[in-house]
């Protein structure tokens, strides 16, 4: 179980150039849920993904580095959400137009694992959430969210007063979760500005989302507090290992995580 719980709850990266197979795997009893993509290039070509073609300096200063499209995570959704493994060849025409032509391009996928049995509970603003294992197991989470998203439900509603439904994030609920519950039999928090912060606009009423899974070891799993990555489609690379595994967060996306966080706050 150790080992299972240690590769549920990690991040996972994997990338692919143009011409190359990217491949998700998680392992038995979770499925892949897709945090964030990246399909094109904002990093020059010798530094990531170089050409197979030999370049001149002068062909590559005219390299578009700027390049990006923003059907990545949807064409990522669509082909790996909820399966244990996915693989394809990588080129411009999954994602439709090519948003630069002549300029080699890449995709990064940033993944997690859920597992294909966990408990999820809801608490509206100012009410306590109360997570709980049954004896001689712990509780280990896997995703927080505070605020209100698109996919709201039936959960926690309120007037909306004629104005659009606003997605809206808080960027610590998940390493605040973690700190008070990770490890413990039971715990609770109240789902509170104070406790959050407010992501969301003034007279928005918001709810705390916690997925979680429990194991049956205080300690069988030594897990990072780096934060996972928001679902947002313009994403920049972190530096990457050479091997196509999927690896844990490394320092890099560790900052990645929070400059993606800062954006979705101010956004």
């Amino acid at each position: 179980l150790a080992g299972y719980i240690s590769q549920v709850l990690k991040n996972y990266t994997d990338h692919a150039c143009d011409g190359e197979y990217v491949s998700l795997r998680c392992p038995h009893r979770t499925t892949i849920s897709i945090q964030s993509s990246f399909y094109g290039r904002i990093v020059p070509s010798h530094q990531m993904c170089p050409s197979r073609y030999p370049h001149s300096y002068a062909t590559l200063i005219k390299e578009d580095v700027a390049c990006s499209v923003g059907t990545s995570l949807q064409k990522m959704l669509d082909e790996c959400q909820d399966r244990r493994s996915c693989q394809f060849l990588v080129n411009s025409r999954l994602f439709g137009a090519d948003p630069c032509p002549g300029t080699g391009k890449y995709l990064i996928v940033w993944y997690k694992c859920r597992p294909n049995e966990y408990k999820s509970k809801v608490a509206c603003e100012d009410d306590k959430l109360r997570l709980s294992c049954k004896k001689s197991m712990v509780i280990a989470i896997f995703s927080a969210i505070f605020g209100r998203t698109q996919g709201d439900g039936l959960e926690c509603p309120y007037q909306t007063l004629g104005m659009p439904m606003i997605e809206c994030q808080s960027a610590t609920a998940l390493q605040l979760m973690i700190k008070r519950c990770h490890g413990k039999r039971s715990c609770s928090i109240y789902a509170s500005t104070h406790e959050f912060g407010d992501p969301c606009y003034p007279g928005i009423r918001k709810h705390l989302n916690v997925i979680y899974t429990c194991g049956r070891s205080a300690t069988f799993y030594p897990l990072d507090n780096t934060p996972f990555l928001l679902p947002v489609d313009e994403t920049g690379p972190p530096a990457l290992n050479s091997s196509m595994e999927p690896v844990g967060v490394s320092t890099e996306m560790a900052l990645l995580s929070n400059i993606l966080a800062a954006y979705a706050f101010i956004t």
